[in-house]
């Protein structure tokens, strides 16, 4: 499947999980890498008028599973996340564009480790810098 199908079928088949309703749009979903944005609205912010972080962490952990499952190693069943961690640099305001790219830094047989890197459209300013590892799922035997 191309780059642009595949993201389209994740953009479409999220809609009504939580990436999908907080308009999450996916550019680039391939092996080894996921490329996505969201525009800011009241529903990304926390009650103290910024940004909430956990919209950001969704972008950013979302891109990376999507591209983990485009880079499952064969005999692959799926994977889960096991350990994530962010560092915030900055915030968007409603209306801003806030854009990701995930990028493969391991993709072993049993673990993978992604990073993201999550930027203002408007600033071009780095966010927040993300990194996650993935368990992958084999069948038993």
């Amino acid at each position: 499947m191309a780059d642009q199908d595949l993201a389209a079928v994740l953009t479409k088949a999220q809609a009504e999980q939580l990436p999908g309703l907080l308009g999450l749009e996916w550019s680039v979903v391939t092996r080894g890498e996921a490329r996505g944005r969201m525009t800011v609205a009241q529903r990304h912010m926390a009650p103290n008028g910024f940004l909430h972080a956990a919209s950001v962490i969704a972008l950013a952990d979302s891109a990376c599973g999507y591209a983990c499952m485009a880079s499952l190693p064969e005999g692959a069943t799926g994977f889960t996340t096991i350990e994530l961690k962010s560092n915030f640099l900055g915030t968007a305001r409603i209306g801003e564009g806030v854009a990701c790219e995930a990028r493969l830094v391991h993709g072993g047989r049993n673990t993978q480790v992604w990073d993201a890197v999550v930027s203002n459209e408007a600033s071009g300013k780095t966010m927040a810098l993300f990194r996650c590892t993935q368990m992958i799922l084999h069948p038993r035997a």
